[in-house]
């Protein structure tokens, strides 16, 4: 390992279109359930994958995943169809940033697309010690990037709340 300091992380800000992603791939037999249809960790799986290439984009650091947020199952995908995941940068934070990942089917021979799943998550930034690091700030310029923002704000506040409740559970149960 070399004694070099590695560099300061660049804090230039950066639109959220800098980092979309959009991965595509066709679902085959061995991503399915018995029934056809793609199985939910594979999709689980895969918006992990879409959500954290978006956040290396943004930040150009290590990563973790740090939590999952609504996740929603709204239609199944089936074999031969094409998984389509869409992810983008909608907030960040001190340390830390969360994605929205959108997952569409695309029937192969008629191109007809549906929105299937949708989740936010967040990832941590952190060094090869496993320290965290400073996340470089979220360009939002638009009322809708705004709003979005907004709600990543709101879904933070929630998540950090029933994370603190369940420590004080935890600790009490000791």
């Amino acid at each position: 390992m070399s004694d070099q300091i590695p560099p300061a992380p660049d804090m230039t800000p950066k639109g959220s279109a800098d980092s979309a992603t959009e991965m595509v791939q066709v679902v085959l037999p061995n991503d399915a359930n018995p029934l056809g249809y793609i199985l939910g960790g594979t999709v689980m799986h895969l918006i992990d994958i879409a959500g954290a290439i978006a956040a290396h984009r943004h930040t150009r650091t290590l990563l973790v995943t740090a939590a999952v947020d609504g996740l929603q199952f709204l239609h199944g995908i089936k074999v031969g169809d094409l998984i389509i995941l869409k992810s983008h940068v909608t907030c960040t934070f001190n340390t830390s940033l969360e994605v929205a990942v959108e997952v569409f089917s695309e029937e192969t021979l008629t191109g007809k697309r549906q929105l299937t799943s949708r989740a936010f998550l967040v990832f941590a930034a952190i060094d090869r010690e496993g320290r965290k690091v400073p996340v470089r700030p979220l360009l939002v310029e638009t009322e809708e990037e705004r709003r979005v923002c907004d709600q990543a704000h709101a879904r933070r506040t929630e998540r950090l709340r029933k994370r603190d409740e369940a420590m004080q559970r935890d600790t009490a149960r000791v």
